[in-house]
């Protein structure tokens, strides 16, 4: 299928050219469907849309404004549009969300993905992440991939806010690429399951204190 973003891309540019009023005349089939097809959806979902498109021309001025956000915002899949389309079906109003309010919902979040929260991720990612006599199981390729951008040894040793903060950006970055069908890019250093390390008392304690802060969702400064 072809991107998303040269196709808008290319309405863009053929609708700065073409007459005021109405669509622009050399608009092909393909491009037609992935602007109109969205308008149609959100009409019927959000009955008050006249107040957003009162006639011809602010139709169209919100058309060359979504273009102009698909591209900047990295929207290159028809998929991501379906997002947020499935997104508006569960927003209780009946207005017509802004440019900016549907390209955020373009992004699904990890439980649309059908994978753990990211608080759920990282608490697995923390948790596996410490030395421990048995068998690292990870619930989802996606937690142990972000979780080895991260790297395992940071994670078990760098101050809570600074990994919550990385694990973070890691594991967005994994969703959107899940989300686009694309493959998971292979971690070019390779990182133990297990981290070697010191199993005194202080080291087990200091890991449990760590880890229900991070379960009750409370990061500290340690």
């Amino acid at each position: 299928m072809e991107q998303v973003s040269r196709v808008l891309a290319r309405i863009n540019s053929r609708s700065a050219a073409g007459p005021s009023g109405g669509e622009p005349p050399n608009l092909d089939d393909a491009a037609g469907r992935v602007v109109n097809s969205l308008i149609r959806e959100l009409k019927a979902i959000f009955p008050a849309w006249r107040q957003a498109w009162p006639d011809d021309e602010s139709l169209k001025i919100y058309k060359r404004s979504m273009v102009k956000g698909f591209v900047s915002s990295g929207i290159t899949s028809v998929e991501q549009i379906r997002f947020g389309v499935q997104a508006c079906r569960l927003v209780a109003s009946d207005f017509v969300p802004s440019v900016g309010r549907f390209i955020s919902m373009c992004h699904p979040t990890p439980e649309m993905l059908g994978l753990p929260s990211e608080t759920e991720a990282y608490a697995e990612a923390c948790r596996n992440a410490y030395p421990n006599a048995g068998r690292v199981e990870w619930s989802h390729p996606a937690v142990s991939h972000a979780a080895r951008e991260v790297g395992l040894f940071n994670l078990s040793t760098l101050p809570l806010k600074d990994t919550r903060a990385l694990y973070s950006r890691a594991y967005q970055i994994v969703c959107r690429m899940l989300a686009n069908g694309e493959p998971l890019r292979p971690i070019l250093v390779g990182l133990p399951e297990t981290v070697a390390g010191r199993r005194t008392r202080e080291v087990g304690r200091a890991a449990l204190d760590k880890l229900r802060g991070v379960t009750k969702g409370a990061p500290s400064d340690e």
